[in-house]
């Protein structure tokens, strides 16, 4: 197979000047809010390659492509060009330093996002930019070639949206990050606090509890799914339900109206109803009003928590929608 010329004349059709101004100032956000918290952790050179499939694509190929490129590799055991390309482009995350991150996709296991990006045949090599996909090549291809069309990808995605890349710490051994299963310190009472104030009604005081425990540690699964439950709560206890739910059912286009039906779908235990309803408005929309439905859908997601079956089939139907 031939690799296609390689070029990123695309990438201006795709990031609209709008989309590029609202996604380089969310990851100048970011930046600002991660220097308050200390700064983003420095990650491990072999945390630059990553193994992605369809349960874990939203988070980390669409959320992470929002804090800098993601090249994304299909590839299977059986294709003797990927053999020859896979190697390559790990060895170039690597040397490029975060400038990028590299996400393998074997397509034996996911059919689905083959059919969802339209690949006719592997290796297949895409990006996705401030959750913007535009493909690079296919075949294996000269490194001298590979090489500008990387340069070109995080030329713009600096540029046009921001993105500066991950910070990497070349002498930090894999071993050395903290595991997400480890608390960073005893939060006994923060988290005894965050229960006190959910028995009493006291919503603002649970979620600052939690965000206290999350403050020194991001990855806390209690606090997370408490803080998730937390803010879905005071969102719901705020709602006359029946005004919500008839605003929703006559205006389907309101996504105002949508998020707010759907988190009392999730309240009242109705998860798929939930789930369904934000899907269905994510194909109606687009550019913030579609971004402000893909974001309350990850956070509901949250409420239920990432091994929920229900979870899974959502994010594999949210995939498709946004692609």
């Amino acid at each position: 197979m031939q690799p296609r010329n390689m070029s990123m004349s695309g990438v201006v059709d795709l990031a609209a000047v709008k989309a590029a101004g609202e996604a380089k100032a969310k990851a100048e956000q970011a930046r600002a809010e991660a220097a308050r918290h200390g700064g983003t952790p420095a990650v491990t050179p072999s945390a630059l390659v990553i193994d992605v499939d369809e349960a874990g694509f939203e988070y980390d190929v669409i959320q992470r492509s929002a804090e800098v490129p993601v090249v994304i590799d299909f590839w299977a055991e059986w294709c003797e060009p990927c053999k020859q390309l896979g190697p390559l482009l790990e060895r170039l995350a690597v040397e490029y330093n975060g400038r990028f991150l590299l996400a393998k996709v074997d397509v034996d296991a996911n059919q689905m996002l083959m059919q969802q990006f339209g690949i006719q045949g592997i290796p297949a090599v895409f990006a996705v930019v401030a959750g913007q996909a535009l493909p690079l090549f296919q075949g294996a291809a000269p490194e001298a070639q590979i090489r500008e069309t990387l340069d070109q990808l995080v030329q713009v995605a600096e540029e046009r949206f921001g993105l500066t890349g991950l910070q990497v710490d070349p002498d930090a051994a894999d071993g050395a990050e903290r595991s997400a299963d480890v608390p960073a310190g005893p939060y006994d009472a923060l988290l005894d606090a965050a229960v006190s104030a959910l028995d009493a009604g006291d919503m603002s005081g649970a979620i600052q509890a939690y965000k206290n425990v999350l403050a020194d540690d991001p990855a806390h699964p209690e606090a997370k799914l408490g803080l998730a439950q937390a803010e879905l709560l005071a969102r719901v206890q705020a709602m006359n339900p029946g005004e919500v739910r008839k605003n929703a059912a006559e205006n389907p286009a309101d996504v105002t109206a949508q998020i707010a039906a759907a988190d009392l779908d999730l309240a009242g235990g109705h998860v798929q109803d939930a789930f369904g309803r934000l899907i269905d408005t994510v194909r109606r929309t687009a550019g913030e009003d579609r971004d402000a439905v893909r974001v309350r859908l990850l956070e509901l997601f949250e409420v239920i928590g990432p091994e929920d079956p229900r979870v899974t089939a959502a994010r594999q139907a949210l995939a498709s929608a946004l692609f």
